[in-house]
């Protein structure tokens, strides 16, 4: 039947309905329990004949030999409910078989007991309807290909395809267990402006919106409130951290995401080396609460997290796989080593800084790990802190799975004076049509002339449960970004 007939079906149901007096989307349901209790206090409830009340979507539907039967599911469990024509009346009996459909949500009251093929089923001695659909559910959910389509329409995926909810419930846990770990370690959760002057902490290009109060133009922010952060490590905090929302006007991919969750956390006097303990302690409690697991399989890659943590040297590892010494090189050079190996690169911004990182992304991807990547150049670390012993090295610290990034910590930078400098030098590559490279925060060096103590900084985002997962980033949001039907090619 055509969905448009079969609207227009649902809806003369509707208008009867209310002509009957009955409700078609009341505000109250008499639901006491739950299905998955129910089902887990089965035999004492079938025993003691105790009348409970249910409710959910009925997903199934079926007539045998003048009783019904119809599935019915909460989001807890699914339960097979029983209405009999000669316990309910013909008119009752006759309201729900001609009224009530598929997609529906009703809520039903009985008395649970087992059928002789052992199905757990309550038999209905009442019911009410709680919401009457005007569309049908899809039938052959899982034989749908589209993956645009269920992105789109996520919440008949999640309807149909137990992963898609077990991924959403995963996802909650997997916030949760960073959020509680952090406070267990003594950190602050705080919240910072996502709205701001200058979008600082990371290198992206920002989205840019307008503030009407103040009459300016703001950036949304593209890092979980870094430099914010360490002006409270100025203010004498000594541990906080932040889980929220990032945005970043850049390319979608299977890894890259333009809004997105991510946690910061900032911990003063301590360093990389204190970090990169406190992370990989981290990881694994998070992985452990969130999937039970520390071994992973993640495309084409195997991952123990419980393994001992690699040690991986930028300048070394990039030598070693490309023959680049990325120390005494310049943007041609490494140039021409990306169209040896074949590595696709922008062109606008393209600068030295750019080539570094596209070279060392061409490497990246063939180390399995867990592991850290230390010892990056100045050149791409703008806000971490020198290596006292090699000041063309920065305290720097990322965390490789799967052979990407993630996570991304440093010894914070906290010489006014140097942060100055590089904020320049970020600025003459913006300048020069770098749109990812950091702009001048001229408050926040300020912030830092009044003192900040050593501080490590760490951030990760929602791409590493992506990998845990082994899917793509947006089929790990719940409700992805989508582009409107009509602006469709």
């Amino acid at each position: 039947m055509p969905i448009d007939e079969i609207r227009r079906n649902k809806e003369e149901k509707v208008a009867k309905l209310k002509k009957l007096g009955i409700d078609p989307f009341p505000a109250v349901s008499g639901r006491d329990t739950e299905i998955r209790d129910a089902l887990e206090n089965f035999d004492s409830l079938a025993q003691d004949k105790k009348e409970i009340t249910i409710a959910g979507r009925i997903m199934a539907k079926r007539e045998h030999g003048g009783s019904l039967f119809a599935d019915i599911n909460d989001g807890s469990g699914k339960l097979q409910i029983l209405l009999k024509e000669d316990v309910l009346g013909a008119e009752k009996y006759s309201l729900f078989n001609d009224y009530f459909d598929i997609g529906d949500f009703a809520d039903f009251t009985g008395i649970l007991f087992e059928t002789k093929r052992g199905e757990k089923t309550l038999e209905a001695k009442d019911f009410k309807l709680l919401t009457k659909t005007l569309l049908p559910l899809p039938e052959k959910w899982h034989g749908l290909k589209d993956i645009e389509e269920r992105l789109r329409k996520r919440y008949l995926d999640v309807i149909f395809n137990p992963e898609v909810r077990e991924m959403v419930e995963k996802r909650a846990k997997f916030w949760s267990a960073f959020r509680k770990f952090m406070t267990d370690k003594g950190f602050l959760e705080v919240e910072t402006p996502v709205l701001e002057n200058t979008a600082g902490g990371a290198d992206a290009r920002p989205f840019i919106t307008h503030h009407n109060a103040l009459g300016i133009d703001v950036y949304l922010r593209i890092s979980g409130g870094e430099l914010w952060q360490k002006r409270l490590m100025v203010a004498g905090f000594e541990k906080t951290f932040e889980i929220g929302r990032i945005f970043r006007n850049e390319g979608i991919d299977d890894e890259h995401l333009q809004d997105y969750t991510q946690m910061e956390f900032y911990w003063a006097y301590a360093d990389y080396k204190k970090g990169m303990k406190l992370v990989e302690e981290m990881y694994k409690y998070v992985a452990r609460e969130t999937f039970g697991t520390l071994e992973f399989d993640i495309r084409g890659h195997k991952v123990d997290l419980d393994k001992k943590w690699e040690i991986y040297d930028y300048t070394g590892t990039i030598k070693e796989m490309t023959g680049v010494n990325v120390l005494n090189v310049d943007s041609k050079q490494v140039e021409e080593k990306l169209r040896e190996l074949k590595v696709e690169y922008k062109n606008e911004g393209f600068n030295l800084e750019r080539a570094i990182d596209c070279l060392w992304k061409y490497c990246r991807k063939n180390i399995a790990g867990p592991g850290f990547l230390i010892n990056a150049p100045v050149v791409i670390s703008p806000l971490a802190k020198r290596l006292s012993d090699n000041p063309k090295l920065t305290q720097k610290f990322q965390i490789i799975i799967a052979g990407s990034e993630m996570g991304n910590g440093y010894s914070e930078l906290n010489d006014p004076l140097d942060q100055a400098e590089r904020f320049k030098e970020q600025q003459k590559l913006r300048e020069a049509g770098d749109e990812e490279a950091q702009m001048y925060d001229k408050e926040f060096v300020e912030a830092l002339e009044y003192g900040m103590p050593p501080t490590c900084g760490f951030g990760v985002s929602e791409r590493l449960f992506s990998f845990l997962m082994n899917k793509p980033a947006r089929e790990c949001q719940i409700f992805p970004l989508m582009r409107p039907r009509d602006k469709e090619k």
